[in-house]
């Protein structure tokens, strides 16, 4: 090879005398023309479909999993409305505990004869300010009774079977003293806490 081109400067080789070329040199030209062609086709059109075929592999992937999830959601349709039904009958029902705004006095009447019927004896009977949250309206109430363990244990049973939502927090049992238990017995008890009633409200 090396002779060849010794022979034959390249300077001299053109186009119009390739006919003239040495073996060695069209051979070489060949396979140069022939790995650019290939290089320059993967780098404009092969490599532009394998991007194209990753990407449409993905989106396979993606295809194939939300299929199958919503093929789960449909087999499980009826179950998810059935769930449904019950959360709704189960919302209603607790809408028809939560009293009106102009019910709201009977409940606190409710509570105090409650207690009274338990044979209690009502120290304190506050409402607070109203809490307002998303769909209801919270009321809390300080209440301070005194009497026997079991006429406290009476209150609380009745209270808790109410038709109407009442919720106890804040408990705080201690023997009464002279200023607080009127009747005076020695086994007595006064019983702090706060009581919750709840009305619906429309945002």
């Amino acid at each position: 090879m090396a002779n060849i081109m010794s022979k034959l400067n390249l300077n001299e080789l053109t186009l119009e005398n390739v006919g003239q070329w040495p073996q060695a040199v069209k051979i070489a030209v060949v396979a140069i023309v022939f790995f650019l062609v290939i290089g320059l086709g993967y780098w404009f059109i092969a490599k532009g479909n394998f991007e194209q075929y990753e990407s449409l592999k993905t989106q396979e992937t993606t295809l194939k999993a939300d299929f199958e999830l919503k093929q789960n959601q449909s087999a499980n349709l009826q179950a998810y409305r059935n769930q449904m039904q019950i959360m709704q009958e189960r919302f209603g029902t607790m809408l028809k505990q939560l009293p009106t705004e102009t019910e709201m006095p009977g409940l606190l009447e409710d509570i105090s004869k409650t207690g009274i019927a338990s044979g209690l004896t009502f120290e304190l009977f506050a409402p607070m300010p109203e809490i307002q949250h998303d769909f209801y309206i919270e009321l809390p109430i300080k209440i301070n009774v005194v009497g026997s363990y079991h006429q406290l244990a009476v209150f609380l049973s009745r209270v808790a079977k109410m038709d109407r939502i009442v919720t106890l927090h804040d408990f705080v049992i201690e023997r009464a003293t002279s200023d607080t238990d009127k009747k005076g017995s020695g086994d007595r008890l006064l019983m702090k806490m706060t009581a919750k009633i709840y009305r619906y409200h429309t945002p």
